[in-house]
């Protein structure tokens, strides 16, 4: 049994958890259901590939206690960053309905027209088509999953972060 709990497969258990994950919204929610991602949808995407890329890094480098703690201090901050963007689009979505933005320009038309920084701002203030609750499993929306599944992220790679 130490072999599933040694440091390069639990950074491996990262990695698959966040391919799983990507896997799930690909082909389930957005091949099979149809829904397309909002902007928070796609922002979330980019750290869960974030944090699946820096996991699979630490698997196969395979590093000392430094590099280890190293890699999950990184794997840490990523899994974290989405979920804050998870845990603003968790939030939105529980706003009233007159609270909620109105609905704004394209993730792709803001990426063109404004600087990166700028872009990200407006993305992260959301809109209407991000407060929408289009499908739930166990009574979770999809962003309250997203945002399950990063705490679990953020509780190993603290785990990684932490142990000697």
């Amino acid at each position: 049994m130490p072999a599933l709990t040694a440091p390069r497969s639990v950074f491996f258990l990262l990695f698959l958890g966040t391919v799983f994950a990507m896997l799930f919204a690909v082909f389930f929610l957005q091949q099979h259901l149809g829904l397309a991602p909002c902007p928070l949808c796609v922002t979330q995407r980019g750290f869960m590939i974030l944090t699946g890329l820096l996991a699979l890094l630490a698997a196969l480098h395979n590093p000392g206690v430094t590099g280890r703690r190293t890699y999950a201090g990184l794997c840490l901050l990523a899994a974290g960053g989405g979920a804050g963007v998870a845990g603003r689009h968790v939030w939105l979505q529980q706003l009233p309905e007159d609270q909620v933005p109105a609905c704004g320009p394209s993730l792709g038309y803001l990426l063109d027209t404004l600087p990166l920084s700028e872009a990200f701002s407006v993305i992260m203030m959301g809109d209407g088509n991000c407060a929408e609750t289009v499908w739930t499993f166990l009574d979770l929306s999809i962003p309250a999953q997203t945002l399950a599944g990063f705490l679990v992220l953020c509780l190993l790679s603290l785990w990684q972060l932490l142990r000697r």
